[in-house]
């Protein structure tokens, strides 16, 4: 795609002075698998892009020491994750990755990592949105056409409101819509044809599977709680981006969030609550598969991975 700079706010933070990183030929698996109770849940790797901690997350001192410590470069490169739950009888994807949207350089990858776990995208029954923005709903649409004929699409009413009143161009308008119309664009053609399904405040999607409200990232965030057998994950969507930093300074300004102030507040409270509620927490862009748990330390918090697993089926 042409002027990705100019048509996509994302590549305005990802690659100031054009700096660029070039995708090596090294191949990842692309999936993982674990439980949640006797629901299985599946990682999915869409691919990394690079990120400039300084553009996201402001030129402050406590940002390139938090780096350092994590042995992390300004340019951070972050994962776009999204996650497959078999339910058994529905095989339920939250996001669906950027597609073509990064120009195919970054990301992309989501349609290969699902059939290297198995499943092809005709199985897919249900889509939940946590957001309409291109790294999460860019992959419902390549080459034109619809990845997720058969699938129906459960995102936010106030995001769908949100981009059919920003549908068209405007002068002046917020960098962040130009740049994520095409995110909703990639939506519209099942919202055509009738394949999306809305909701509002915390609803009740399927069993065992509700609606957060966390808006400020986007008028509609949301937030996913998969519960079964006593056990919780909750898919976190764009609540953290570079993690090292962020999970030190939640209330730090995110350049990506619609509504900052909002969204920082998000952060502290769910930041918190994970932490003393000890649930899974399923995040789109923590290192792959971006699923572990958060732990208090003083006033930030330390992100515990889940650990490696290799399940083992009995006959």
């Amino acid at each position: 795609m042409k002027n990705l700079s100019l048509k996509h706010w994302f590549f305005l933070l990802l690659f100031p002075s054009q700096i660029l990183f070039a995708q090596s030929g090294l191949q990842q698996a692309g999936y993982y698998r674990t439980m949640v109770g006797d629901v299985e849940v599946i990682a999915l790797s869409d691919g990394t892009v690079p990120v400039d901690a300084h553009m996201l997350l402001g030129k402050v001192p406590n940002v390139d020491t938090l780096l350092h410590h994590a042995y992390l470069k300004q340019i951070v490169e972050t994962s776009i994750n999204a996650y497959l739950i078999n339910t058994g009888r529905r095989h339920i994807l939250v996001d669906a990755g950027a597609g073509d949207l990064f120009g195919g350089t970054y990301g992309g990858a989501l349609i290969q990592s699902l059939r290297n776990a198995g499943y092809e995208t005709a199985q897919i029954t249900d889509i939940l949105i946590t957001h309409i923005h291109l790294d999460h709903t860019g992959g419902l649409l390549v080459n034109n056409k619809m990845v997720f004929p058969k699938a129906t699409i459960h995102v936010s009413k106030a995001d769908i409101d949100f981009w059919l009143q920003h549908q068209e161009p405007k002068v002046a308008e917020a960098r962040g819509i130009t740049a994520n119309r095409a995110a909703f664009m990639a939506l519209k053609p099942y919202l055509d044809a009738g394949n999306v399904h809305t909701f509002e405040g915390a609803s009740a999607l399927f069993e065992g599977i509700n609606t957060l409200e966390a808006s400020g990232h986007t008028a509609g965030h949301t937030l996913f709680v998969l519960e079964n057998n006593g056990d919780k994950m909750v898919f976190w969507g764009d609540l953290v981006h570079i993690s090292p930093v962020q999970l030190a300074m939640p209330d730090n300004p995110d350049e990506y969030d619609f509504d900052k102030d909002k969204a920082a507040k998000q952060r502290v409270m769910l930041y918190r609550e994970a932490a003393e509620k000890k649930y899974m927490v399923a995040a789109d862009h923590i290192s792959f598969p971006g699923i572990g748990r958060l732990r208090k330390k003083g006033l930030a918090y330390e992100w515990i991975p889940l650990n490696y697993s290799v399940q083992r089926t009995t006959k």
